[in-house]
């Protein structure tokens, strides 16, 4: 079993930044697969940005330029850096690890 718990969402104005965190913890050996995911009231849930082995990365075109994922393995943490936010931003954002697990996500509010 492995747990995650988000944190770093909360509201900020259009044209800030926030950090999110996933610590994970349980069964895990390294941090393999893992990425950020997104959904917002009325929409499916979308990946945001993903990170293999902590080396390399994937991003959803809304966001590339804009936000950055990376990985603290020693610690088991990943990090979603997101910069110039914007209103369509705006949604729970849940961490995924190896494509089975998922935490219960942290509220983000892009608003003015």
């Amino acid at each position: 079993q492995v747990q995650l718990v988000e944190s770093g969402g909360g509201l900020v104005q259009p044209g800030g930044s926030l950090r999110l965190s996933c610590a994970a913890s349980g069964s895990i050996f390294s941090i393999n697969v893992m990425g950020w995911y997104r959904q917002a009231p009325g929409k499916e849930r979308e990946l945001v940005a993903g990170i293999i082995r902590g080396v390399r990365t994937n991003y959803a075109d809304s966001v590339k330029g804009r936000f950055t994922i990376s990985s603290d393995n020693a610690k088991n943490i990943v990090y979603l850096q997101m910069n110039s936010l914007k209103p369509e931003d705006t949604a729970r954002y849940y961490c995924n690890y190896g494509g089975i697990y998922w935490g219960k996500g942290t509220l983000v509010t892009v608003s003015s």
